[in-house]
């Protein structure tokens, strides 16, 4: 029979927490988004938007980074509705997303949101609301951005929510991504916006 010395003992210990605890830790990523030129976003990106921006209010571009990624967001206003739309550093379309409120979500997928978060967090502010779209559930960017533009509700559709809750170290603020039914997809911890950072 083998047997493990102490050290033996101690390096499966610590290997077998690791393993507990990488889950959630790969869930919980710092972020930080500040604003940048129109020059510096990619311009395949721009091209993609042209033919959708005629009208927009409130252009402006920014850069969000986080301790895995980068990524380009231009957001706007349109049709009195608030729009995101990310791009990776290639310029592809990785999502679009629409600044909704609580009342516009089914009631099925927003009691089981409100669920989740009673119950992991008990007190909390909900800061912003999005529906999005992820371009890898359309067939192509168009579809993706006419689904957007035209707020659909359909089954791919995703909803991302930004929360404020207190803490034993202060106030934390989360960002927290959900499917279509109001099941727990991601969770993000995020920085307070700097002052360059318009909320919407």
């Amino acid at each position: 029979m083998t047997r493990f010395n102490s050290s033996g003992r101690l390096q499966a210990f610590v290997f077998i927490l690791l393993l507990a605890l990488a889950p959630a830790s790969a869930q919980q990523k710092q972020e930080r988004e500040f604003r940048i030129r129109k020059a510096q976003f990619p311009e395949s990106a721009r091209e993609v938007m042209e033919p959708y921006l005629e009208g927009v209010r409130r252009l402006r571009y920014y850069k969000e980074i986080d301790s895995a990624r980068s990524s380009f967001e231009m957001k706007f206003k349109h049709r009195r509705l608030h729009y995101s739309i990310e791009f990776t550093p290639e310029g592809e379309l990785e999502d679009a997303e629409v600044r909704i409120r609580s009342v516009d979500i089914p009631n099925e997928t927003l009691e089981a949101i409100q669920a989740h978060l009673k119950g992991t967090y008990g007190r909390y502010r909900v800061r912003k609301i999005q529906q999005q779209y992820p371009r890898a559930s359309f067939e192509s960017d168009s579809q993706t951005l006419k689904n957007a533009f035209q707020n659909l509700l359909l089954p791919e559709i995703r909803y991302e929510l930004v929360i404020q809750t207190r803490q034993d170290s202060g106030l934390a603020h989360y960002e927290l991504l959900y499917d279509s039914e109001g099941r727990l997809l991601r969770i993000r911890e995020s920085l307070p916006p700097n002052y360059n950072h318009v909320l919407y």
